[in-house]
């Protein structure tokens, strides 16, 4: 039996000399009395927490700065845009920012030429609008007095909307929202100007800008960026001169149409319906034509028909015929991607977003077709829109019957009637070897 004490628990026995004790477990409640915390806890909740305070502060940051950031990103893109002109004004001795200063004057006397032609004859059609508008009127309630057997009159109608609470509650509104349109016409000036010195900048320092960038970059990196560089110039350059060149097409055509119905402004909507239907893609044609249908509807309302129907004609010419043609080497993108890439960038950045869409999707196209490696298609009769052998089969025998009927064609009737005769022999031999 094991030694006991008074107590009657085993007595404890003294381990052998040399030998580590057993582990005990500790009591319930007790404390570990070598516990202690790990040294990269601390650490790592510093880290994380530093990690949260980084994020929280660049996310303020970046929605601080979201207009401005969006203002860099159009100049860039309009310097994108200018460089080729620059680029070959400075290429004959002219100094780059001189040649970027006439470019920039080139386009702000034609923007300003275009907006006061268009704001004299908004004011004029607003103007005849309201001297014509009681002869409207007039007409109008003679239509209802004669077909719903009423007696209303002009004086009536007036004297009521005069004293409606209607227009006095939209003259006080009206009144309190001049100042937040003037703080916003102030808005769109500074945006501007950011926006033209910006484009300016980086047009005229084009090569210190692509040395200083180059400069932070192994040769192999340099080499990249400068192509990725000379593709974004080139596609963005093309997209603009290629657009310019087919809304020239377009106020063209649509100012001969306009001049030839007698409409009011035609050299004004002309430009306008050039403008807008080439840089809003698929549907800015319709969109520019309300414009010259409502004006032309003041005229003739059957000339607003006429504009419809040519509206309508122009726009599928100009897509199967005209844009191909102008837009194979520059910016060659599927109008499908087009326009999916036009909704994106009215989704993330508005109208910005719509008219820099083309041209970064060009880019990134172009870009990526460098490094995408391509294989030859095979011969499969599925790659050609068949379902199957057998269709393949079938669409090649009916291809070569159409081809045989178009050379009998060709050749006349004389070849059509001998082919008949030599068939009507064939058969004629094949029955008498038959018996």
């Amino acid at each position: 039996m094991a030694p006991t004490d008074d107590t009657g628990q085993l007595a404890q026995q003294a381990p052998a000399r040399g030998t580590t004790p057993p582990h005990r477990p500790p009591i319930d409640g007790a404390a570990v009395p070598n516990a202690r915390m790990p040294r990269w806890l601390p650490r790592a909740m510093v880290l994380a927490l530093a990690l949260v305070g980084a994020f929280q502060l660049g996310s303020w940051a970046f929605h601080q700065l979201t207009g401005l950031l969006i203002n860099v990103l159009i100049a860039f893109f309009l310097a994108l845009a200018i460089e080729p002109a620059v680029s070959w004004m400075a290429a004959r001795g002219m100094r780059r920012g001189l040649a970027t200063a006439l470019v920039f004057l080139a386009v702000m006397v034609a923007s300003a030429g275009f907006v006061t032609l268009l704001g004299s004859m908004l004011a004029g059609q607003i103007i005849t609008m309201i001297e014509d508008f009681p002869e409207y009127l007039d007409s109008v309630i003679n239509w209802i007095n004669t077909h719903f057997q009423t007696e209303l009159k002009r004086v009536d109608i007036q004297e009521g909307l005069l004293r409606s609470d209607w227009l006095r509650n939209y003259v006080q509104n009206s009144a309190t929202g001049v100042l937040d349109v003037s703080a916003q016409v102030i808005g769109g000036l500074f945006q501007l100007l950011t926006i033209t010195l910006f484009s300016f900048y980086f047009a005229a320092d084009g090569p210190r800008l692509r040395r200083a960038l180059c400069s932070v970059l192994p040769p192999a990196r340099q080499a990249e960026v400068l192509r990725a560089w000379e593709i974004a110039v080139n596609k963005t350059g093309g997209y603009l001169y290629s657009r310019g060149l087919m809304a020239l097409v377009s106020g063209v055509a649509h100012y001969i149409l306009l001049e030839f119905l007698g409409v009011p402004y035609a050299p004004v909507l002309a430009v306008w319906v050039g403008l807008v239907s080439q840089f809003i893609p698929t549907i800015g044609t319709y969109l520019a034509g309300a414009l010259p249908m409502l004006i032309a509807f003041t005229v003739d309302p059957w000339y607003a028909l006429w504009v419809l129907a040519f509206v309508v004609v122009y726009q599928q010419f100009e897509n199967y015929v005209l844009q191909p043609k102008l837009t194979a080497k520059t910016v060659d993108v599927h109008p499908a991607v087009a326009f999916g890439s036009v909704i994106a960038g009215t989704a993330l950045l508005g109208a910005v977003g719509a008219l820099i869409a083309i041209p970064a999707v060009a880019t990134l196209q172009a870009f990526l077709g460098a490094y995408v490696r391509r294989y030859d298609v095979t011969d499969d009769p599925r790659v050609h829109g068949h379902r199957g052998p057998g269709a393949g089969a079938g669409a090649g025998a009916g291809a070569g019957r159409f081809a045989r009927v178009r050379r009998l064609w060709e050749r006349g009737p004389e070849a059509v009637r001998a082919e008949g005769a030599g068939a009507r022999a064939d058969v004629a031999e094949g029955s008498a070897a038959g018996e």
